[in-house]
């Protein structure tokens, strides 16, 4: 049996989980609603506080399927019931981020300042504090939303390996090349 799909999942308290007859899901909590359209041969069996999702046979379609609608399930209702929040880290001279509402202005370098328009489901505070590389917080109750979002906004200046320079994930390790060096001769 798949080790993530046999795992259970808990039903926090405020989450809502509702099972249509042909077979989508709508996880309804504090932080928003989520729906999920099921494949009709993965069963969900809801009791007692918990979630279990049950596959028919061992063929490897419905070994795969098995785990993954475990991963998006769990996913729903984390997300509906805490939320997801991801922050980025905007390194270089000059590079600066500000949220007018739910549109994003990033300076990046270039002649001309880059606008992006948020979907209403993410929210975005920006920090910049003296002496150090300005911030960007995108938080939102769907994690695949989110995910888009934040390869969107890494898109437009990915880190370099010369000076690291572009937009990283907070903590994350660039690997650094030496660059040119000059000739002995």
């Amino acid at each position: 049996m798949s080790r993530i799909g046999k795992a259970p999942i808990s039903i926090p308290s405020g989450v809502e989980i509702k099972v249509a007859a042909n077979n989508e899901i709508t996880v309804k909590g504090p932080k928003g609603e989520l729906k999920l359209a099921m494949d009709p041969d993965i069963k969900l069996e809801i009791e007692d506080g918990t979630i279990n999702i049950t596959r028919p046979t061992d063929q490897k379609r419905h070994r795969s399927l098995h785990g993954l609608y475990r991963a998006l399930v769990y996913n729903m209702v984390k997300g509906t019931s805490e939320g997801f929040s991801t922050t980025l880290e905007i390194v270089g001279v000059g590079y600066k981020v500000t949220v007018d509402g739910q549109i994003l202005e990033l300076s990046l370098g270039y002649s001309h300042g880059l606008f992006l328009q948020l979907p209403k489901e993410v929210t975005a505070t920006a920090t910049a504090e003296k002496g150090k590389n300005p911030t960007l917080t995108l938080m939102s109750h769907d994690k695949e939303l989110l995910g888009l979002v934040v390869a969107k906004v890494r898109s437009y200046r990915k880190p370099e390996p010369y000076k690291g320079k572009g937009i990283k994930f907070v903590g994350e390790v660039l690997r650094r090349k030496a660059g040119k060096s000059a000739s002995s001769q």
